[in-house]
Parts: structure tokens; C-alpha cells; sequence
């Protein structure tokens, strides 16, 4: 019973170590990532004058698969940091030293893999889909919807590189003055309209502007025909730049059950059925190398010789092994996609580390009885 209560004890005290490294990393790796990545709608904001609220919006929206992907690294750059630690300040060797075996040492590190396992499955199977499938809603609505916060007081807005609006100010929440719209729709014709002042309203067909008090010219390229006209109402129709997406779905919209649905579909051809079946092996591989990574960190620590000069050759190792596992992994997803048969080889790259860590755990033999051994020999 004691014996059960100190190795509880002991498995909290490395938990809580990993969770605080875990944490840390994964945090400061996902907060440059959001930077990067928040990089590629500056121009929406400056351009089209994207809210603030919007754009973190959208930016957040990317989190979920960021932390899928980084969840695996960051857990083993903690997981090595805890159990490196412990050997510098010669807990590990104490542990080792009452008889606590390796396998046991590294039951907190699978338990903290295990519960990233779990949470990346459910990431995985419902946040990513849930949020791909909103990000890519809000991008299409952005670049192709016409809203009101798309348009700004003094400065020129295209929409679609057809139609350029500028609007001098803004007198309340949908009436504008100082209205010029550009459309260049048909090939060989430009037409400005000019306007005094405009409303905006949005209709069942779409969103238009009604524009009072003024002119309307038309200017044709190829026959350099001009025509001008002035009108006291006019409407200036945008739904066609307000339609509903209409695209198919992207594959990271899916869950895994719909991967596989997708792929036993009979009108679709074998390439796209190829690309289902990669994409849900995928996300059924994918959270299990958080435990993976977590075995990887600890293995070669926990089974190394103690040198006092630090652990950096087997640190080295461990690193070297991560990232052939994750090179392979990246390597056979891609790959599967044109060979079906390798998917087998992304299970393999899988198992066969985890595999391999454990046996090594397993015949480490424990230190305690090693020693006794050791001395009956000289005996």
C-alpha cells in the first residue's frame, strides 16, 4: 500500500513537470505560428478593411490543426527536459537506486501521452473540421461578399477587380454621399457612375446600392462610342458578388467517418478516392505520436548509462529518432495518396517505435537487483 501511495506521488510530481514544460512550449511554438500565419491576412485588413474582431477570429480558427500538428513536438521537448532534469539533479539515479524500474519511471510520461492522445482525437474528428470548415465560410465572404465593412470613407475598394467603389463619407449607418462606382463587368465597356448620395439595403436577390441625384457614362473600347445620362434614382446591383459558396468542401472539413464515406463513393474517380483514405488514416495515426514522441524522449534517458559529463549523445539520438519518425510520417501521408499500399507503411512508422521503446524499457534490468547480484558474485 505504501509502496502504491509513493509511486502515485512520484508519477504527480514528473505529470505536473510535464504539463508545465508542455505547456510553455506549446504555447510560445503556436504563438509564433498564429504570427506567421496572421500574416497572410494583413492585406485583408489594410485592403479591405477587415475588422480587428474578424481577423482574430479567423486567425484563431487555424489553432486547432496548429495544435494537432505541434502537440507531438511540444510534448517531447518537455517530456526530455523533465526526465534530463531529473538525472542532473540525481532523482532518477535515486529512483533507480530503490528498485523503481524504468518502465514505471516512464508511466507518467505514457500517461501524459495517452491523455494528448485522447484530446487529439477529439480535436482531430471535430474541432478541425468544425473550424476548417467556418475559416474557409469567413475567407470566401471576405474576399468575395459585398458588405458594408468592406467599404471605407475616402478611398477606392475593388471587388473581384470588376467593380471599384468609393465613397466620400458615410452620413449614418447605410446612407452614403459622394457615391463613384467603376464597373468593368463586359469586355469591351466601362461604365462610372457617379452619384451625390446612396443607401445601402440588402434585398432577397442580393445587396444593392440606390444612388440619387446623378450620372451615369458609358464608354465603349471598341467602338469608342460615349454616352452619358443623369437620373434622380438609380440601382446599382451587387448580387452577383454575394453568392453562396458554392465549391466543394475541402477535405479537412471531414470527419474520419465521412473520409470513408467519401472514398466508397461510386462517382468519384480513384485518385480522389486515394486522397480520403490518406486523409482518415491520417487523423487515426495522428494522435497516437504524442505518445510516440513521449516514449521517444524518455527511452533513451531512462535506459542510458548515468554520465556525469550530461546526457548528450543519447539526448542527440532521441532527437535524431523524432525526427525520422516525423520525416517518415510527412513522406508516407503524401505518398499514400498516390499508392494506396503505403498506407501500411504509416502504420508501421508508428507502431514500430512504440514498439521498440517499450521492449527497451522492459529489459532495462532494475538496478537494485543488479547490485545484489553484483555482490553475491564477490562474495
Amino acid at each position: 500500500m505504501r509502496y502504491a501511495r509513493a509511486m502515485k506521488k512520484l508519477d504527480v510530481y514528473i505529470i505536473k513537470q510535464i504539463i508545465t514544460g508542455f505547456l510553455l512550449v506549446a504555447l510560445s511554438l503556436m504563438s509564433m505560428l498564429w504570427l506567421t500565419q496572421s500574416l497572410r491576412f494583413v492585406e485583408m485588413v489594410t485592403d479591405k478593411g477587415l475588422p480587428v474582431y474578424l481577423f482574430v477570429e479567423m486567425t484563431s480558427l487555424l489553432m486547432p490543426r496548429v495544435f494537432s500538428i505541434l502537440s507531438p513536438i511540444a510534448l517531447f521537448v518537455a517530456v526530455m527536459f523533465v526526465y534530463n532534469r531529473l538525472i542532473a539533479d540525481s532523482e532518477l539515479i535515486v529512483m533507480k537506486a530503490v528498485g523503481i524500474s524504468s518502465v514505471l519511471i516512464a508511466r507518467a510520461a505514457v500517461v501524459m501521452g495517452s491523455l494528448l492522445v485522447i484530446c487529439n482525437i477529439w480535436i482531430l474528428n471535430y474541432g478541425v473540421p468544425v473550424a476548417e470548415a467556418r475559416f474557409h465560410d469567413l475567407e470566401f465572404e471576405v474576399k468575395n461578399s459585398f458588405t458594408k465593412m468592406m467599404l471605407r470613407e475616402g478611398a477606392f475598394t475593388s471587388f473581384k477587380d470588376t467593380t471599384t467603389i468609393f465613397i466620400d463619407k458615410f452620413i449614418d449607418e447605410n446612407t452614403m454621399s459622394g457615391i463613384v462606382v467603376g464597373d468593368r463587368k463586359k469586355l469591351n465597356e466601362k461604365i462610372v457612375t457617379v452619384a451625390e448620395t446612396g443607401k445601402l439595403e440588402y434585398t432577397d436577390t442580393g445587396p444593392k446600392i440606390l444612388l440619387k441625384n446623378g450620372t451615369r457614362q458609358v464608354m465603349n473600347n471598341k467602338t469608342g462610342q460615349f454616352s452619358s445620362m443623369t437620373f434622380d434614382d438609380y440601382a446599382v446591383d451587387f448580387s452577383d458578388m454575394s453568392q453562396h459558396r458554392t465549391k466543394k468542401s475541402s477535405v479537412r472539413e471531414k470527419s474520419i467517418r465521412e473520409l470513408f464515406d467519401e472514398a466508397k463513393r461510386a462517382d468519384i474517380s480513384v485518385k480522389e478516392a486515394r486522397v480520403y483514405l490518406a486523409e482518415a488514416n491520417r487523423r487515426i495515426l495522428a494522435p497516437f505520436f504524442n505518445l510516440v514522441f513521449a516514449l521517444l524522449a524518455c527511452t533513451g534517458l531512462l535506459i542510458a548509462n548515468f554520465n556525469r559529463r550530461g546526457q548528450g549523445k543519447v539526448v542527440m539520438i532521441s532527437i535524431l529518432a523524432m525526427m525520422l519518425v516525423q520525416v517518415l510520417d510527412m513522406s508516407f501521408s503524401n505518398m499514400a495518396r498516390k499508392h494506396i499500399w503505403i498506407i501500411g507503411l504509416m502504420y508501421a512508422n508508428c507502431i514500430l517505435p512504440f514498439l521498440i521503446c517499450m521492449w527497451l524499457l522492459i529489459k532495462t534490468p532494475v538496478f537494485r537487483k543488479r547490485v545484489k547480484k553484483e555482490t553475491t558474485y564477490e562474495a
